[in-house]
């Protein structure tokens, strides 16, 4: 999830697998807003991100709901990322819902990539909003089974399909692009498709938000549909508290580190649902499911989804390995230290007004 591939010339950065994020400041400019967020958005509260029953050859009885199983970029740990194989591959074998990431080409194509440009994934040095469509459209991925790169409009017309009518989509709205530019066209791709009668779009796209700028754009151009705020930072995700139709997509060690139980818990009592990525060791997994998160997001929507089949309510709690406390201590430490040094950026005022309808 966390945005923007590290720079080549940070070698010790890359070495200790911090999030992308943490090292270009630039991020953080984009999530700049200082403005007061108002509750009475033209939006709907976020209640299907919230965990359920899974669908097992055991007895549901006394089961606990699950976490539901929401597939990185896809099923990213068997094909290549944001493709129509790895969505396809992630449906097939049980999860809940695709996580996705947003970019627009010059021409102004929703396409779905997590970076900014086509290096990573392509071998090509350009960035996407310097591409035109008929550029991008013929590029293969250089991981195996070759894959070229989807738009928003070819995972909305797989979904529409009835027999995938109960699946759902996270879409990671990248801070690198004009954020004027990238919801409005979210907007027209999604009006695009048509969507199944029984299941509006409204009910099956979460708008994923780094920063609260994006709330009053989601509700200027796609009133009803409901936002998770994604972030690091607990201090700054406390402020969507009040705001109905904002539910919360963490990173997993943030939670996992001193003040994200108490997070959880004012989360619960305000009846927001949590999500938490990227979780792909199992211990993480089962440190989610005994923690009642509502998603996990992980590139391995299939381990995740055996765990869930074994996990024994009554078996009592192993301890965290070592290697798992100091990647939890590890990125708390990077979080808590961008999260004081951009702190005034994130100042921001909360306002209650109307309630607002749940779907």
């Amino acid at each position: 999830m966390a945005g923007f591939g590290v720079n080549e010339d940070t070698p010790l950065l890359r070495r200790f697998s911090i999030p992308p994020v943490f090292t270009q400041p630039a991020c953080f400019e984009q999530m700049s807003d200082k403005m007061a967020l108002e509750s009475d958005y033209n939006t709907h509260a976020c209640v299907f991100p919230f965990s359920r029953k899974h669908n097992t050859n055991k007895s549901e009885d006394g089961r606990p709901q699950m976490p539901q199983a929401i597939a990185h970029r896809g099923y990213k740990a068997k094909y290549p990322e944001n493709t129509m194989s790895a969505f396809s591959s992630a449906v097939e074998i049980g999860a809940h819902a695709v996580e996705t990431d947003v970019h627009i080409t010059k021409d102004g194509v929703v396409v779905l990539s997590h970076d900014n440009t086509l290096n990573r994934c392509f071998n090509r040095p350009e960035q996407i909003i310097d591409c035109d469509w008929s550029f991008i459209a013929p590029l293969l991925t250089t991981q195996e089974p070759k894959q070229h790169m989807p738009r928003l409009i070819d995972l909305l017309e797989y979904l529409a399909h009835p027999k995938r009518a109960d699946i759902w989509v996270l879409l990671d709205i990248k801070l690198d692009n004009n954020d004027e530019d990238i919801m409005r066209l979210i907007a027209s791709t999604i009006a695009s498709v048509p969507a199944l009668p029984s299941h509006p779009w409204s009910s099956r796209i979460v708008l994923g938000c780094w920063s609260a700028k994006y709330i009053p754009l989601a509700a200027k151009h796609l009133p009803g549909f409901p936002c998770t705020h994604i972030g690091f930072s607990i201090s700054y995700a406390r402020q969507f508290l009040p705001i109905p139709n904002v539910s919360f997509n963490m990173l997993l060690p943030i939670l996992m580190a001193p003040g994200g139980n108490k997070f959880l818990r004012d989360c619960k009592k305000a009846q927001k649902p949590v999500l938490a990525w990227t979780v792909n060791a199992t211990e993480k997994m089962e440190w989610c499911i005994r923690r009642e998160i509502d998603g996990v997001i992980t590139d391995d929507p299939k381990l995740f989804l055996e765990v869930c089949r074994r996990y024994d309510p009554d078996s009592e709690e192993k301890g965290l390995s070592w290697k798992v406390w100091f990647d939890v201590l590890r990125l708390w430490f990077f979080a808590g230290l961008f999260g004081v040094l951009y702190r005034n950026r994130f100042a921001m005022k909360t306002k209650k007004r109307v309630q607002i309808q749940a779907v």
